[in-house]
């Protein structure tokens, strides 16, 4: 029996992907051994996470790195450290930045809710948001003509939440950064490239430790020296209440040395997704495809598509069956009010796959049965 089972609460099938709301990973062996040991030890803190600083940097290609407890954290922390640098008076003024530099300066769909506001993340650093351009146009004059002697920092959110299409690139808002000689931040919660934004030249990038790297509920922050001193500075003030344990550090430590040798599975997501597709080929009002995740990553997942009036239910009454049986089913449900549901394959178990097929079948059986 599972330890969730032990507690008294249902067993949950996760297809909806490295989702915090369902505990983000499953973590391997190693790195649940990392934590085992850590939290029964004793550890100075700060050299510890000086240590997991040089760790981070050693995989992200940085000159130095951060642990936080997880991505939306190290955007507050990465935004209160350009705003007051290693300065410790002003860290402990942090949220309240009347009067500094404090305007970060971000695309208006990338404004987006990823479970809280990237806005309210940024203001809980200290810092003033400042949206630019419009939801699916922006031009590189929207970016320019918002920067004042406030703005403290350009911010690029990479994520499937952002609207893909009339934005500017990472590429030409980094460029401008640099010509204003402004501190660029990229959120990459989600990303599988841990180099990727470093090697082009960002100056602080965020991480998801829980995420595509599978260590515990944690994040990382990579990026120029002078910053990273700054964020874990942070942890003097607005770091504080959301600081990361010995234990949690331990499993990003034990995340990233493993992360490495893991192999690209899409060949092995696309065969899964197939299998499930045709199990539900015979299934009244689905049509069934394999989609790449829309922001580009190396994610296949099987696409459901709902015909309420064949399959005699929506997609969001299927979704509700789903997730109130037990086990419960969650799939990704982005798109449930267009009728789209999604498979992802990533966090599934062996065999998983056909028990959703098989849930789905049942439910709508008894429902057009009905």
């Amino acid at each position: 029996m599972s330890f969730f089972a032990q507690l008294g609460l249902r067993k949950v099938i996760n297809a909806s992907g490295k989702m915090t709301a369902l505990g983000a990973s499953a973590v391997s062996d190693e790195v649940a051994d990392a934590l085992k040991r850590a939290a029964q030890d004793y550890v100075d803190i700060d050299e510890m996470m000086e240590f997991a600083g040089s760790v981070i940097a050693e995989y992200t290609g940085a000159e130095d790195g951060c642990p936080t407890c997880g991505a939306a954290a190290g955007i507050a922390i990465a935004t209160a450290s350009v705003i007051t640098g290693k300065n410790l008076s002003l860290i402990e003024r942090m949220p309240d930045s009347e009067g500094l530099r404090n305007e970060v300066i971000i695309q208006k769909g990338q404004q987006v809710h990823f479970g809280a506001s990237i806005a309210q993340m940024v203001r809980i650093g200290g810092g003033k948001p400042i949206e630019v351009g419009n939801a699916n146009k922006v031009e590189p004059d929207h970016i320019e003509q918002a920067i004042t002697e406030k703005t403290a920092a350009l911010l690029y959110i990479k994520s499937h939440h952002a609207v893909q299409k009339g934005t500017q690139s990472l590429e030409t808002m980094m460029r401008i950064a640099k010509e204003h000689q402004l501190p660029f931040i990229v959120d990459a919660a989600a990303e599988e490239d841990f180099q990727a934004y470093i090697r082009m030249g960002a100056d602080i990038v965020i991480y998801s430790g829980g995420k595509a790297l599978e260590g515990p509920t944690s994040g990382l922050i990579c990026g120029k020296k002078k910053w990273m001193e700054a964020c874990r500075m942070q942890y003097k003030g607005v770091g504080r209440p959301m600081k990361v344990g010995k234990e949690g550090v331990a499993g990003l430590i034990a995340a990233l040395k493993q992360y490495p040798s893991k192999e690209d599975n899409g060949d092995e997501q696309i065969e899964r997704m197939t299998k499930l597709t045709e199990a539900l080929a015979d299934a009244k009002g689905l049509h069934c495809s394999i989609k790449q995740d829309e922001a580009g990553r190396a994610i296949y997942r099987a696409q459901i598509q709902v015909d309420a009036n064949k399959a005699g239910m929506t997609a969001a009454e299927l979704l509700h069956r789903l997730e109130s049986g037990n086990p419960a089913i969650f799939l990704r449900h982005h798109y449930v009010n267009v009728g789209i549901l999604s498979v992802d394959p990533r966090p599934l178990l062996k065999g998983q796959e056909d028990i959703i097929a098989s849930e789905i079948k049942r439910i709508l059986k008894e429902g057009q049965s009905s």
